[in-house]
């Protein structure tokens, strides 16, 4: 029955100036105003929404997969985006906000927040 659906995901910021400017200018990412919202990247598979009753999601809500995490992180660093810095059991980042190494998972991976508080991730695959 849904096998043909068109899938895509979607997550809440209260700002949606400040979003579109963040993901577009900040991150370079396509983003495509409509009346509803924001659609990112080429697809449209990502897609914002303006709510003033947002609250920050307290897990990662979008993941970029790049070639080089380190280059990506000094590039944001270089425009004023912080990494996230965990120190857990499954999860621990270096002084970059980097973690690598794990068992399972990516290469290397780096997490920061969009002006609403939602977690982002960028990510370097296994070779």
């Amino acid at each position: 029955m849904l096998r043909n659906a068109k899938i895509f995901s979607s997550f809440s910021v209260p700002d949606l100036a400040a979003a579109e400017r963040f993901y577009g200018e900040t991150l370079g990412l396509p983003v495509k105003k409509t009346d509803e919202g924001l659609q990112l990247g080429d697809s449209g598979a990502v897609f914002i929404y303006p709510s003033l009753r947002n609250k920050p999601a307290d897990f990662t809500v979008l993941n970029l997969v790049v070639d080089d995490v380190d280059a990506s992180v000094d590039e944001l660093a270089q425009k004023g985006v912080s990494m996230e810095q965990y120190d857990m059991e499954e999860i621990k980042t270096d002084e970059k906000g980097v973690a690598r190494g794990m068992s399972r998972g990516p290469e290397a991976i780096a997490w920061f927040k969009d002006p609403a508080g939602n977690i982002i991730s960028i990510l370097e695959q296994k070779k």
